[in-house]
């Protein structure tokens, strides 16, 4: 009977596990290796935008900017989409170009302002 109990809960904790985990950023999160669309990307490069600056490690300033740039290019473990935004509001010109980097899928990758 104490297994029997035991089981059940360990499986009843399982069920529940995924629904914990889940975040309001997991909907740019995607399997397989079909290239994701333009549209989609951009979407999931301003809800990853938007949470840096919800975070601090962007300026608020950054909340309206869209990319100038969309493009796929080479990458360490071949094709990745590169956003690049400007933010001419930006005080430190080494600043003021922010680059995205997501899988050719759609998953991120990498921000930074060197574009490397």
């Amino acid at each position: 009977m104490k297994k029997s109990l035991i089981a059940t809960i360990v499986l009843s904790a399982a069920a529940w596990a995924p629904a914990a985990y889940a975040d309001k950023g997991s909907s740019c999160h995607f399997h397989g290796a079909k290239a994701a669309a333009e549209s989609v990307v951009r979407g999931c490069a301003d809800q990853r935008k938007q949470a840096l600056v919800m975070a601090g490690k962007l300026d608020a300033s950054w909340s309206a900017v869209k990319p100038e740039s969309v493009e796929a290019v080479e990458g360490k473990k071949g094709k990745e989409w590169k956003l690049t935004f400007k933010n001419p509001a930006v005080v430190d010109p080494s600043k003021q170009t922010l680059y995205m980097f997501y899988s050719l899928p759609g998953n991120f990758i990498a921000a930074n302002f060197t574009g490397q």
